[in-house]
């Protein structure tokens, strides 16, 4: 028999169909010489502090840094994590040999690796590597696989890093919450969490530091042209003043008048980064959150492997790229043109070279139905209508450049104008994106008309005043674009490309950074903007070692991490790398000076109690009765025995019961879901299928309710 283990329950069922293995039983699903079971993620983690010893259950300032001989592994505690296990277990002890089915990534090599070291196999394994869920890629990756020994630098690089995040937020979050934290709070630290802040903290730094100036710049209109004085700003009106009488006394003469054509490149395909930053821009979507949608379309067949950090695709995708855009019926008028000729194969979207585990994120043969939800739909036209624009021509464009002079004082202007909209085209209908300089952008889309050196004429001077603005607070966006680039300012592609080697944290993790800043209150969002709380910048400030916040440092860390995986670096190296860093840190931070650091909730809570407190109103709960059933929209709701439903249910069908994933719920949490699609967090879920026991049930599109 050979089994094969599977990240999640619904991957399984997708993997046991194709093998037809269709008999369900406790924990797995058997038929045709297989048996396919799963895991719920991670089943396994590191061992923690007290593991290795009871002295280290309390949190001694004296007994750091903890060092352990060697890391061990334990099960996530928890029932339904323990019931999986122990099937996963007997199973391995019967089979002859174990497949792979993991997500074929660096966490998810981690994830059954682990697993499979718990349950001590000693079977021969083999790697299903696929990179999308779709029933033609299963059967092909079935066809082809690999020895788990190929895989074996992704596990070490996958283990070096965890072991990696234990030594340091362990100790560190420890050494900084008993030498700072005042016995209040705990002030974590992290690999890649703490130089994300400080770039954070750095920004909002130079922002609150930044003098606003008046500037006052010199223009003058020529035949219905704005041109711009060519010398730097000046700093006071009387001096624009004189400018503006000499502007006055001489003629405008144009001195060249250049039209270059030139090409936009085509966008590059996504990866998730990319993904991220265009749906935070567009949308507003936090990367946690796109991160969810683009991995439910991934599991719903329709789009690629999502975790990815390549823009480029295999050069063997090649001849299904055609077939794949076929089955976009719903794009069929930008498809159509493409179709005329065979689709072009270009080194910038297919490249060997630049393609790692896997390729960039693109649309799969099967085309999503009408039940996704309205994110997911917007998630999928951003991947679908990036994928149709690769393989349309480059945009071609005109740049006019027209110098002149008013006596010896230089002007110049230029325009820009679209000669062939090529793969603009599938952005036709699309808003245009609001520009932050109204005044710029109005400038380079006035039309030109043609010039000639040497012609003069009268014109119309002008002064205009502007102010310095200080540096933008980061977005979602932008951090995630910091972080994939360690800090380092880049617009261009080719140079990004370059540096990602070197960016902080891995795509699929750097969402769940963000999301830890939050939640330890060291970051806040105003609209957009992401702002660093008085907590977050008092713990950068309190941090001296370099080497905590530091991007680029923590980006060579990434870099080494990346060559275990190609089997460039040690991966004890590095383990040994960062226990001499942690002993030093413990070292410096236990001799040093020490200070408390005020925390959010006190700052709350002493401007709380300056307020008079005044007895809250009971706020009185909706009826079922005065509820109207959100499925029919027409009867309203009752409640019985075990369930809330539709006054009419013979022909509507709508209910909830009371107890929802072993747990029951609140005539509060119910109106909740019912009126708002949505609970707040909620805790003692026991009976899920994926067994998750905490987290925000939702009413789906089809009144069902799941939890995530």
């Amino acid at each position: 028999m050979k089994l094969c283990i599977a990240e999640k329950p619904s991957v399984a069922r997708d993997i046991a169909k194709v093998l037809g293995a269709t008999t369900p039983k406790q924990g797995y699903m058997e038929g045709n010489g297989y048996c396919v079971t799963w895991t719920f993620g991670h089943l396994c983690t590191l061992k923690e502090p007290h593991d290795y010893g009871p002295q280290y259950k309390s949190w001694n300032l004296f007994l750091l840094p903890i060092i352990p001989a060697s890391f061990g592994i334990k099960l996530i505690p928890n029932k339904g994590v323990e019931n999986q296990f122990k099937v996963i277990e007997r199973l391995v002890e019967e089979c002859d040999e174990v497949i792979n089915c993991g997500d074929a990534g660096q966490e998810g090599e981690l994830i059954q690796r682990w697993v499979l070291q718990k349950a001590k196999c000693n079977k021969p394994v083999q790697r299903l590597w696929i990179s999308s869920l779709t029933e033609e890629a299963i059967k092909e990756g079935f066809d082809n696989l690999k020895p788990a020994e190929d895989y074996k630098n992704l596990y070490l690089a996958g283990n070096a890093r965890a072991i990696g995040d234990w030594l340091l937020g362990i100790n560190a979050t420890r050494l900084f919450t008993k030498k700072f934290g005042g016995n209040k709070a705990v002030l974590s630290i992290g690999r890649v969490q703490t130089p994300t802040l400080a770039m954070l903290v750095q920004r909002q730094k130079e922002i609150d530091a930044f003098n606003t100036e008046e500037y006052w710049e010199l223009k003058t209109k020529y035949r219905d042209v704005i041109f711009n004085a060519a010398i730097d700003r000046l700093k006071t009106l009387d001096r624009a003043e004189k400018g503006l009488e000499y502007l006055k006394l001489n003629p405008f003469e144009i001195v060249s008048f250049e039209i270059k054509e030139g090409k936009e490149k085509n966008l590059r395909l996504f990866d998730l980064t990319g993904l991220q930053v265009e749906a935070n821009k567009k949308y507003g979507y936090s990367a946690e959150n796109t991160l969810h949608y683009i991995q439910s379309l991934y599991e719903k067949k329709h789009v690629t492997y999502p975790r990815v950090d390549t823009t480029y695709l295999s050069e063997s995708l090649y001849p299904k790229i055609e077939g794949i855009l076929r089955k976009m019926h719903f794009y069929q008028d930008l498809v159509a043109p493409l179709l005329e000729a065979p689709i072009p194969k270009s080194k910038a979207v297919f490249d060997d070279a630049k393609v790692t585990d896997h390729h960039a994120i693109i649309p799969t043969e099967v085309p999503p139905s009408q039940n996704l939800s309205r994110e997911e739909k917007l998630i999928y036209d951003l991947v679908a209508k990036r994928f149709i624009s690769a393989f349309y021509p480059e945009c071609k464009i005109s740049n006019t450049l027209v110098e002149g002079k008013v006596g010896t004082i230089p002007f110049k202007t230029s325009g820009r104008q679209v000669l062939e909209p090529g793969w603009r085209a599938v952005y036709a209908k699309e808003p245009k994106e609001e520009s932050t300089d109204k005044e710029k952008e109005k400038e380079e889309e006035q039309t030109i008309p043609e010039f000639i050196a040497g012609e003069s004429g009268p014109h119309d001077p002008m002064i205009h005043q502007g102010k310095t603005t200080p540096p933008k607070p980061y977005t979602e966006a932008t951090l995630l674009r910091a972080m994939e680039t360690a800090g380092k300012q880049v617009e261009d592609d080719e140079l990004r490309e370059l540096l990602k080697n070197n960016g902080i944290g891995r795509p699929s993790t750097r969402a769940n950074i963000i999301e830890t800043l939050f939640k330890r209150k060291y970051i806040e969002k105003k609209r957009k903007n992401l702002i660093a709380t008085q907590t977050g910048i008092q713990l950068i400030d309190t941090i001296e070692d370099e080497l905590l916040k530091s991007p680029e440092l923590t980006g060579e860390w990434e870099q080494k991490l990346r060559k275990i995986e190609k089997g460039e670096y040690e991966a004890n190296q590095f383990k040994e790398e960062l226990i001499q860093m942690v002993s030093e840190l413990t070292r410096k931070v236990v001799d040093g000076k020490g200070k408390v650091i005020m925390l959010q909730e006190e700052e709350k809570e002493e401007v709380k109690e300056k307020k008079k407190r005044e007895p809250a109103v009971k706020k009185e709960l909706q009826s079922w009765e005065e509820t109207k059933c959100p499925k029919c929209k027409e009867h309203n709701l009752i409640k019985g025995k075990t369930a809330v439903g539709c006054s009419d249910f013979k022909n509507c069908g709508f209910k909830i019961t009371f107890d929802i994933f072993g747990k029951k719920l609140s005539d509060k949490q119910l109106l909740d879901l019912v009126l708002k699609g949505k609970t707040s967090k909620l805790k003692g879920f026991t009976t899920h299928s994926e067994a998750l026991t905490e987290g925000v049930l939702t009413l789906e599109e089809g009144f069902q309710v799941q939890l995530s």
